[in-house]
This record gives structure tokens, sequence and C-alpha cells, in this order.
């Protein structure tokens, strides 16, 4: 008993603590719940925001808040099938009354109006069977039925779950009518019967006549289903059916075979279907197309303007047209497609004005797009103008929103813009004409090009050319001349042609007097500006002038920095001062500090004895002990690094070590034993016998350096640690060691701005609910600081895509990070990070620390060497070079070995 009280107590203990996290998730989840509300009232925009609530809500189930707020993002957004489906699901659990089921079918209503959706549309289907026990139940399940063909049955893919959803609920209905075993069926009974037989014929019949995928199946299901032999009609068309099947099928093959979003595929579907003419076959394939695609506004474009000029059907116009300005709200020319549209097909005008507020909420990108805008929302209501009456409800309508489109430009677009978007005016100029014109009111057209001038305009002659032209076809001549005196003082750009203009016009009409005027206007203004003009060119001249004298005199400083640098750079203790005193015999030969291959061992003792391995030492030659002399040994091979390359296969290059590492090659040992047998380490110092950092790991088997390659840039003692295959560039100059793509990875994103405390875990729980992850990398520079940049990979180019969605511009340990996909610069030039290069030219090789301040080639002198032939390779590199390779390297070897005294005299050649 009392084991079982102690029992009881530990379950009674931990289902408190149950308890007790259970509250403190649901006390986070309601704050978050709260905060994302109020961002939203802020911002409504944010779509990642509306994901957000409505994941939490439906997560607390808070059914009266989730459905207010998919309702909100609803009226907002275009909703993915996913969200919808979710929706549909939640709502039909909840539906217990008639009312209830009611409010599911509008809800379906809107759900199908924003993507052509299969699965929606079969979901609504089978709903609807559900009500078939209520009054014209049957009727509506089947109308349900007929429009979700309409809309999904050419579906080459998923329309054929559809037509056999609908065959099964006729069917079903044709075993009701089915008489029981000893009743006799009335006539009535018999005429029903028969005419449900008819609509199941109807029903296989027509999806035997529509190209779909297994069609096949389906035919042997009507011959079984029909006990008959089937008509020859009914065969001419299905192997029609096939036919277009076969056309179609490597379009369907290709969209099968290609990642999401498959636009190139979808689009060579389209362009296919276009020259094949069936108008519901490129519907279908747009509609499938835009399902995938439905952020490219110019698939959009393209759909509506073959809609407006082939199809013209009203609800289907509108329709796309709706759906494209809810999916791409910022591209001004659905806007205006849809404005045409809607008056193309005598929509009410309110529903034309509300439509235009709403495109003006939209957020365009730029100011020209709200003046495009506006011009085809006033053209749309001029053309609802009669303007024979004098007066109208229609014409105070557009002489009110001219000046309404005026202010607006002037105040809102400029203040969010700082420009109109409109500088010569056009909007004013269409509304002067207009009243000109139409309206027969040349003092209101004066006063709005008045407007006009006074904007800038005034200084420019295919402005004042278009008043007078205005002017001459609806004014007087007193006013065309007085327009064109004043162009003449006020033009700066072409005053020659209005000035020409003037005279022609006087010519024309004018008086003797006027004529006069005009001469003397004209040549006036002609002098001024010709005065203007040479003092312009004087000082352009000058200008230029000066700019040239200011380049000399950077020039030549330049080259007596230069001079100067280089007269400072007098030798001191060097091979050139050396080579002057053995010139003129002023002191007896010296070993030179960097030695040549192939030079004698009393030079080596010397440079050892003047010099010592590790510093200065002085100049009596010392006695060196055993040991010393062994230290040295090692030392002296350590310097030389040699390689077999018939050993390439079982060797692996490691880089980016740090110089200070203790015991570099127990460290190596004991990292890469897991992985083989290790035959050799062999490490580069440099000729002090310091570690460079690097070093070969040679296996016994292949396959043990393969795998050693997994371990390239783990990090060891903070810093990545670089590995990879021991390659000769020599006879492999297209091979990379840049393990990563430079080019467009659509399933992988690129972080910046995140924090330099962020790690590994931090991303891996940012980005794992947007799709599956397979490998996240934080970028760091060669001593693995961090960069503030990732990449982060996912299984596909979809959840990559969201992702981009819906976390760039989120904030991160108070950091506001950008996401977009992965396109990384191409790498320049041939310069690899992980190794020196094969190459021996000395100038173009950094070392394995990549280029250096001092900008000093820092590869050791072994490597930088000739290869002598006959001897082994180095460092990875062959020592048998091609024939080329051959000859110079045995010229080199054949020439006479230059004294110093031999360098001096070719100096002074100089």
């Amino acid at each position: 008993d009392g084991d079982g009280d102690g029992d009881e107590a530990e379950a009674d203990s931990g289902s408190g603590e149950e308890m007790d996290d259970s509250s403190d998730d649901e006390q986070e989840n309601e704050a978050e719940i709260q905060r994302l509300e109020e961002q939203l009232s802020i911002s409504a925009y944010d779509y990642n925001c509306h994901i957000d609530l409505i994941k939490l809500l439906r997560q607390e189930g808070e059914l009266v808040k989730l459905r207010c707020a998919r309702q909100k993002m609803s009226e907002l957004f275009p909703l993915t099938e996913e969200l919808w489906l979710d929706w549909l699901k939640d709502e039909i659990r909840m539906a217990e009354k008639a009312h209830d089921r009611e409010k599911v079918y509008e809800l379906f209503e809107k759900a199908i109006k924003d993507y052509i959706c299969p699965e929606i549309w079969l979901e609504y289907a089978q709903y609807s069977i559900g009500g078939i026990g209520l009054q014209g139940g049957i009727d509506r399940a089947r109308g349900i039925f007929d429009r979700a063909l309409t809309a999904v049955g050419l579906h080459m893919t998923k329309g054929v779950a559809i037509w056999e959803a609908f065959r099964e609920f006729e069917n079903a209905i044709l075993g009701t009518m089915q008489a029981l075993p000893g009743t006799i069926v009335t006539p009535d009974q018999q005429e029903a019967m028969n005419k449900q037989l008819d609509r199941v014929h109807a029903l296989f019949k027509r999806q035997l006549a529509i190209p779909l995928l297994d069609m096949e199946s389906t035919y042997a299901e009507y011959e079984e289903w029909a006990d008959e032999v089937l008509n020859e009609s009914v065969k001419q068309f299905y192997k029609k059916a096939l036919q277009q099947l076969e056309k179609r099928k490597p379009f369907e093959e290709a969209l099968l075979a290609a990642d999401p979003p498959k636009l190139a595929e979808y689009q060579a579907y389209i362009d296919f279907e276009v020259k094949d003419g069936d108008p519901a076959r490129i519907q279908i394939t747009f509609e499938r197309a835009l399902s995938e695609n439905c952020l490219v506004p110019d698939l959009w474009a393209r759909y509506t303007v073959y809609l407006d000029r082939k199809l013209k059907i009203k609800d289907v116009v509108l329709s796309a047209h709706e759906r494209a300005v809810r999916n791409c709200p910022w591209i001004v020319g659905l806007w205006k497609r849809y404005l045409l549209a809607l008056e193309r097909h005598q929509v009410e005008h309110k529903i034309v004005t509300d439509t235009f507020e709403k495109a003006l909420n939209a957020g365009f990108i730029q100011a020209t797009d709200y003046v495009e805008l506006w011009q085809a929302f006033l053209d749309y209501l001029r053309r609802r103008v009669d303007f024979s009456e004098d007066s109208s409800k229609e014409l105070e309508e557009l002489r009110s929103a001219y000046s309404r489109g005026v202010d607006y430009l002037k105040q809102d677009i400029e203040q969010r813009f700082s420009e109109s978007g409109d500088p010569s005016c056009t909007i004013l100029q269409n509304w002067a004409r207009i009243e000109a014109k139409l309206c027969r009111n040349m003092q209101k057209a004066r006063e709005l090009w008045d407007r006009i001038m006074t904007k800038g305009n005034a200084k420019y002659a295919n402005m004042w050319l278009e008043y007078f032209n205005l002017e001459r076809a609806h004014g007087d001549p007193q006013h065309c001349r007085k327009a064109l005196h004043r162009a003449v003082q006020c033009t700066t750009d072409y005053p020659e042609h209005v000035s020409e203009v003037l005279l022609t016009f006087e010519r024309v009409e004018g008086s003797l007097e006027d004529w006069d005027l005009a001469v003397e206007k004209t040549e006036t203004r002609m002098n001024h500006i010709n005065e203007w003009r040479a003092k312009a060119a004087l000082k352009e001249a000058l200008q230029t002038k000066q700019e040239e004298d200011k380049n000399i005199q950077w020039k030549k400083g330049r080259s007596e920095k230069k001079a100067a640098k280089k007269a400072q750079k007098q030798p001191t203790t060097g091979d050139k001062r050396k080579a002057d005193e053995e010139e003129w015999g002023a002191l007896p030969d010296k070993p030179n500090k960097k030695r040549r291959a192939g030079e004698r061992e009393e030079t080596e003792e010397a440079m050892a004895t003047e010099c010592g391995l590790f510093g200065r030492k002085g100049i009596a030659k010392t006695v060196e002990t055993p040991a010393q002399q062994k230290q040295k040994a090692v030392v002296a091979t350590r310097n030389k690094v040699l390689h077999d390359n018939s050993k390439d296969d079982l060797t692996v290059f490691v880089s980016n070590l740090a110089y200070s590492m203790a015991d570099p090659e127990d460290k190596m040992k004991e990292i890469f034993a897991s992985f083989g047998q290790i035959a050799d380490i062999r490490l580069v110092y440099n000729n002090r016998g310091h570690f460079r950092g690097y070093c070969y790991v040679e296996f016994t088997e292949k396959g043990a350096a393969i795998n050693a390659l997994k371990l390239d840039r783990q990090e060891l003692e903070g810093r990545p640690m670089f590995i990879s295959p021991c390659v000769d560039k020599a006879k492999n100059p297209e091979f990379k060691v840049f393990r990563y793509s430079s080019s467009l990875e659509k399933h992988k994103i690129f972080i910046s701005g995140l924090p330099f405390s962020c790690t590994r875990e931090d991303l891996e729980e940012l980005c794992k609910e947007h799709g599956n992850l397979k490998e996240i990398r934080l970028v760091t520079n060669r001593s693995g600081k961090p960069k503030g940049l990732a990449y982060v990979e996912f299984e596909n180019e979809t959840q990559a895509s969201l992702a981009v969605l819906k976390l760039d511009g989120t904030v991160l340990k108070d950091h506001t990070i950008s996401v977009a996909i992965s396109n990384p610069p191409q790498r320049k030039g041939n310069v690899e990070t992980g190794r020196p290069s094969g190459s021996f030219l000395p100038r173009q090789v950094y070392g394995a620390r990549g280029k250096g301040r001092t900008q000093l080639a820092l590869v050791p002198r072994a490597l930088q060497r000739l290869p002598a032939p006959g001897t082994s390779t180095e460092n990875g590199t062959l020592r048998e070079q091609d024939d080329n390779a051959k000859g110079d390297s045995t010229r080199a070897a054949d020439m006479k070995k230059m004294t110093n005294a031999d360098f001096a005299k070719m100096l002074l050649r100089k």
C-alpha cells in the first residue's frame, strides 16, 4: 500500500508539472496572438503575419477568432489550396444545422474563385452529396458536379477523379431505383430508371471523348458496365481522344519530371494549346500554370489578354482579371486591363469606381504607375460623357476626377516618391484638350495650360507648340500670336524653331507691323541666346582645360612619388651590394643567403655557421654534438616535403590549420584514424622549422581518402579545416577545389544580416517549419569567425521559395535578416583557397592563407623551385611535366651558374 501511495503521489506530481507546462505554453501563445493582432492592425498586408496568426489560433482552438482571421486574410489575399482545405474542413466539422450548411456552401463558392483546384472541387462535390436527403439535394449535388466538370474536367492528370466521383454518384442513385424482388415496376419507375441509365451512359461517353490519363481503363469499365458492344460513334470519339492524348503526353511527362514551379514547361504547353486552338483546353492549361505560378505577372497578363480577345465570356473574363490583381496587385498594367474589361462588359459604374479605389491602394513601386492608372480611369469617365449636352452629371464627375487626379499626383505621390511622375503634365494637357475640343470652353483650356507652364515647362519649345496648335484649332489668331511671342521669350531648348513658327504665322496672317515686331523680337532673342551659348561654350572649354591640367598634375605627382620611392630603395647588405664588392675586388667571395638547388656542401656549412637554423650565431665555427646534428637533419628534412604522385588517390590535402597547433602530426592521426589506416602524414614547415598550417595525409586505401573528404570545413581549434583531394593541377587544370556551387540554386536560400552569435541550432529552429532541411552552412572567414551569412538547403525549390517569402525581413536576435534564393557571384580566376597552386609561377601563388598584405609569395622555396629531371615529386606536383616543361628544366640545368659579379655586370649594362 505504501508503494502504491508513493506511485500515486509521483503521478500527481508529474501531472501537475505537465499542467504547469501547458499553462505556460498557453500564456506564451496568447501573448504571441496579441502581438500578431497588433502587428496586423499596423500593417494589414503582412502575409506572413496572417499565416502565423491563423496557425496559432487553430492550435489554440479559438474558432471564432480563427474564422475572423481567415476572413480578413481572404479579403486581402487569395488563399492557397492548403489554407482553403483547412478552413473548409474546420467549418464542415462545426456545421450541424441546415443554416450552418448553407454557410459552408457559401465558403466553397469563395474557395473555387481563387484558383482552379481539382481537390477543392472534389471536396465541394462530395460535401454536396451529404445533403441529398434534403429537398432538392440531388439536383444541387448534380449541378455542382456539372460545374466541376466544366472547371476542371479537362485536367489531364487530376480531372479523372471528378469524372469517376460523378459516375459513382449517378450509379448510386440508379441503384436506389432498382425494383425489389417480387415487385412490379410501374411505367413511371421504368421511365425514371431509363433516364438515369442515360445519364450514366452520357457521362461515360463525355469522358471517353476527352484526352485524359488512363483512358484505357475507363473504356474497359464502360464495356463491362454496358454489357453490350459499344456503337461506332463512341469508338471514333475514343480513338480521337487517344490521338490528342498522345500529342500532349510529352508535355505532361515534362511537367512530371520538372521541379516546381515548372514555368518554362507550362509556357511550352500553352504555346502548343494556343496553336491547336481549343479554347477550353487553352483555358485549363493557363489555369494549371497559374496555380503554380500565381506571382508571375506576365503569365496573368497573357491569360487575360487571351480571354479579352478570344473567349469574351463575361464571368470567365472578369474572374480572371480579378484574380490577376489579387495575386499581383503591384502591377499597374493588370489593373488597367481590369478597368477596360469592366467597361467592355458594361459593369455597373460603382463597381468600376470601387475597383479604381482599390488600385490606388495597391502600392505601386513607381510614380509613373499612378499616372497611368489615373489616365486609364479618366479615359473611362470621358467615354461616359455625352458632350452634346452643355452640362451633365457625368461631365461634372469627369472634371471633378481630373481635379482630384492632379491634386493626388501633386500631394500624395510627390510626398511618397519625391516626384509627381508626370513632369510634362499629360493629365492636364488631356484635360485642356477635352475642354477646348469637346466642351468648347477655350477659357478653361487656357487656364489649364497656364498651370502647365507654371510647373517649369515654359522653357520647352514643344510645350508652347502644343499650346499654339490648340489655339490654332479651337482659339483665335490673337491668342495664337500672343502664345508664340511668349514662347520666343521663354524657350531655351529650341528657340530657332519657335522663332521660325512665329515668322511663318505672321507671313500668312500678320500685318506689316506684326511682321516687323516678330522680326525684331526673334532677332533680339537669338542675339541674346547666341551670347549665352558663347559664354557657356567658353566656360565649358575652361572647365575642360582645368580638368586636363589637373590630370597632368596628378600624373606628374604620381610619377615623382614613384621616382622618389625608387631612389629610396638603396641596397644595404643584400646581394646587389655583394655583387659590387666582388666586382671591384673589395671583398672575397661570400656565399649568397638565398641558395640554389645543387650548391656544394661547403656553402651550406658556411650558411649554417653564419646564421644558424634559428638565429644569428658567432662567426667561429662550433662543433655540433650528435644530438644537434640529428635535430638539424630533422628540420632540414621538414623543409622539403617529398610526395609520390602515384599515390594521389590515396592522399588528401589538409589546409587552414592553426600555425600554433601543438603536435600537429598527433592531432592529424587522431582526427583521420577513424577513416582507415594512415600510411604517412607529411607536415609542411618553413625554413625556420615553423609549421605552415597545411599537410598531406596518406592512407593505405582509396576509400579512406574519399571518406576523409567529409571532414571538409569541420572546425578545429576555432578554425574551419579545409580538406581537398590531392590532384596535380598541371595535368588537371579544370579541377576545382571549391566545393560549393557558384550558380543559381533554387532549392537553397542565402541569409544575410545574421548576428555573429547565431548558431546552426538557431537557424534550424528558424527554418525547419518552412520545409525539410538538408544542410545548414554558416559562412566564416579563415580564422573561423562568423561573417553574419548563411546558406540553408531545402529538399526542393517550393520549400525554398516559401522560406524566402516568409523569412525575408524578419527579426532574429534584434537583427533584421535578408533572405533570397542562393545565387552566388561567379568566382574570379582560378585561385584555389584550399591548397597551393599546381603551377610553378611564384608571382601568381599566394600561399595557403591567400594573398598577404605585403603581397609576397608565402609558398616555401622548395615548392617554387623548378623540378630537376629524374627525381621524385614534391607536395603533390609531378616532377615529370610535358615535353615543353622537360625542355625548360633541362636548359635551366645546363646553363652556366652565374656568380654575383656576373649579376653585377648584367645590371650595369642596363
